[in-house]
């Protein structure tokens, strides 16, 4: 009896299917460690923060408040010679230190040097055709400053923007970069400042504000793919109708108009050394505590 049911059951096969180890596990591996190395150092930061001096702790807070501060006073890091969080014990270390002859105007040798480069830029610009119908437009200046270039449009005809707009007139392009191409070729720092007249009102969601300060950046762009350096351009600037050029009439179309300053040195030392002033929400932090007790 035993024999006729063995001889009745089905035979029972076993397939072993080989499925490899898929390259290694997959790379989710390598993303999991990345977080999980990342979470670590945030742990330990917190950790080594909290077992540190009060002192220390607060100029950890005062860094996340105004990073700026630091990157302008200078400190001392971990490491000699670095910066960080906490006080240099030598007030000098990271801090810029002006030569004495530049502290109070430029050099007779920068004067001289910044003449020649307004005049180099005037030659290569009467090289083109389009500057005998821009001519009236074009102020290249010599101030206290630095050099001032000044591109000014006019009430017949638009010069270099289309009106209303920051769109640059491709027939009045090259004068703009023309004058990126040597001024690429001067150590000085640039600001681009934007103008408009007091007629332009513009819309409800655009005014003299956002247009001074679009053709400002749009003279910027097309200035840095023809010729100044990276970083050169310090500064861009929108002023409205604020600083007309023909104050004693805001709406003269002259007003509208794009200026190129190139620094001095010394000005551009001024503009670095921005004055760090006293924290005013450290006494509100200080009222709030007064008034919980």
């Amino acid at each position: 009896m035993a024999d006729e049911q063995q001889q009745q059951q089905p035979p029972i096969i076993i397939k072993r299917i080989n499925k490899g180890h898929g390259g290694h596990h997959g790379g989710a591996w390598k993303v999991a460690f990345a977080d999980f190395m990342t979470a670590m150092m945030a742990f330990f930061l917190v950790m080594w923060a909290v077992g540190q001096s009060a002192k220390v702790k607060e100029a950890i807070g005062g860094y996340f408040r105004d990073p700026g501060k630091y990157m302008i006073e200078g400190s001392s890091g971990i490491l000699k010679g670095s910066r960080g969080i906490i006080p240099a014990a030598d007030p000098s270390i990271g801090k810029r230190k002006n030569p004495p002859e530049q502290t109070s105007g430029p050099t007779d040798a920068e004067k001289s040097s910044m003449q020649a480069a307004g005049l180099q830029i005037l030659r290569e610009l009467k090289k083109h055709q389009a500057f005998n119908r821009l001519e009236n437009n074009i102020k290249v200046q010599l101030t206290g400053e630095g050099l001032r270039i000044i591109l000014n449009e006019s009430a017949n005809s638009p010069a270099f923007f289309e009106p209303g707009s920051a769109k640059l007139l491709q027939k009045s392009a090259i004068i703009l970069m023309t004058i990126a191409r040597e001024l690429g070729n001067l150590t000085n720092r640039l600001v681009i400042e934007g103008h408009t007249d007091a007629a332009f009102s513009g819309g409800k969601n655009y005014g003299n504000w956002d247009l001074s300060t679009d053709r400002a950046n749009a003279a910027r762009e097309l200035m840095e793919v023809s010729g100044v350096r990276e970083n050169q351009i310090r500064e861009v600037r929108g002023f409205a109708d604020q600083f007309p050029m023909i104050v004693s009439d805001p709406f003269d179309a002259r007003n509208r108009r794009i200026t190129i300053v190139v620094l001095y040195r010394w000005s551009e030392l001024r503009y670095e050394q921005l004055e760090v002033g006293e924290d005013l929400m450290d006494q509100i932090d200080t009222e709030s505590a007064k008034g919980q007790k």
